[in-house]
């Protein structure tokens, strides 16, 4: 073999004569074939499998896609890069070109989220902060613009490297999306289809201009902040109850009396609690001219001597509040007969507790009250054993 030929051997032992990408990652959108400072040969073979693209770039310009299929590499199926090169009348030579593969699958279960909350006004709560959270679907559609605009400018690569830059996309328009769409905050869970198509239709076309596909878009979940979910639980309990502000004072001391019946001092070790409890109530209540202990309309005082029965109310007269607990030297209440004999049925309040209504001479212990139980006769007592 002579010198010349010994040359050309090692000069073409540089060319690449097979093209192709073995894709064994989960979330590759890009590959760029090594070739560097080696020439692609003239004839050589290139595979592209099914869901990926080829890009052959010349100087940083996109020139030929090869979709799936094999292809021998020639100056008639390279056409834009035979241009851009002058070869003439199929001059086989070897060439430099980049070569970038493309994976055209859909990658799905892609996350979105707000890192901080989106301000948006609401037409019952007025202005409000939303937190949401999703997942979306994409692929390539357009590989020669998502190059031009995603991979030849930034060189990202994998779908974690251009997620954050599509994140702010799903976020500034999904915040107008929310806004236009006017819907109440309370329904936004009834919502989440709706929604999610809406803000498809708004978000897809800024995918597009990368050259990407935004296939599924989800909202799993709006969220308010904890502290108007808070007042919604309570706002909740008042409408369960028929949203009277009296009701809300019983509310408001049934609960305290619950954490005191738990308490190894009993109800006489809460009275902390329910102050605090009862406080609030009635000053909601004397806010709007409610009947309340110690509030405006509020039933006489009860007196510091116990003694006395209460006066039953008038016959198909609705009940009202008129019950008023002493513990620990304080008063508490009023309560209505109702809401009095399922504290005491729940063990919230003892029988011995004294307690006073209008028209009683005194305070006197619950259990003595005729509408708790006084003047009836007593259980009979158990029966003997058998056989005697």
């Amino acid at each position: 073999m002579g010198l010349l030929d010994n040359i050309k051997q090692q000069i073409g032992s540089q060319f690449i004569e097979i093209l192709q990408w073995l894709d064994d990652t989960t979330d590759s959108l890009v590959y760029r074939f090594p070739v560097y400072n080696q020439e692609i040969k003239m004839g050589a073979q290139l595979t592209v499998r099914e869901n990926q693209v080829a890009l052959f770039v010349n100087e940083g310009k996109a020139a030929d896609l090869f979709t799936p299929g094999r292809y021998e590499l020639t100056t008639q199926n390279i056409p834009i890069l035979t241009t851009l090169r002058g070869w003439k009348y199929g001059f086989q030579s070897p060439f430099k070109a980049e070569v970038y593969f493309f994976n055209t699958r859909l990658f799905t279960d892609l996350k979105w989220g707000t890192t901080n909350p989106v301000m948006m006004r609401d037409s019952e709560f007025g202005m409000i902060r939303l937190r949401a959270f999703g997942t979306y679907a994409m692929k390539i559609a357009d590989p020669k613009l998502f190059f031009n605009t995603i991979v030849g400018t930034q060189g990202l690569t994998t779908t974690e490297e251009i997620t954050g830059q599509l994140r702010s996309i799903v976020l500034s328009k999904l915040s107008d999306a929310l806004a236009e769409s006017k819907i109440p905050a309370l329904d936004l869970a009834s919502k989440y289809d709706e929604l999610s198509n809406f803000g498809k239709g708004r978000i897809g076309p800024e995918f597009g201009a990368f050259g990407l596909e935004l296939s599924k878009f989800f909202i799993e979940n709006v969220s308010l902040p904890e502290e108007v979910e808070a007042a919604i639980d309570q706002r909740s309990k008042l409408g369960i109850l028929g949203d009277r502000l009296g009701q809300y004072t019983q509310l408001q001391a049934a609960d305290a009396m619950k954490v005191a019946a738990a308490n190894p001092g009993g109800v006489a070790g809460a009275g902390v609690g329910i102050g605090a409890g009862v406080a609030m109530g009635q000053a909601m209540g004397q806010a709007f001219g409610m009947s309340g202990a110690g509030g405006a309309g509020a039933s006489a005082a009860p007196p510091p001597a116990p003694g006395g029965a209460a006066p039953p109310p008038p016959p198909g007269a609705p009940s009202a509040p008129r019950w008023s607990l002493t513990v620990d030297g304080k008063t508490y209440g009023p309560y209505t007969d109702e809401a009095l004999k399922g504290m005491l049925a729940a063990g919230q309040v003892a029988p011995t507790t004294l307690a006073w209504c209008p028209g009683a001479a005194g305070w006197a212990p619950v259990q003595s009250y005729t509408e708790f139980g006084a003047g009836a006769a007593p259980p009979p007592p158990p029966p003997p054993p058998a056989g005697r």
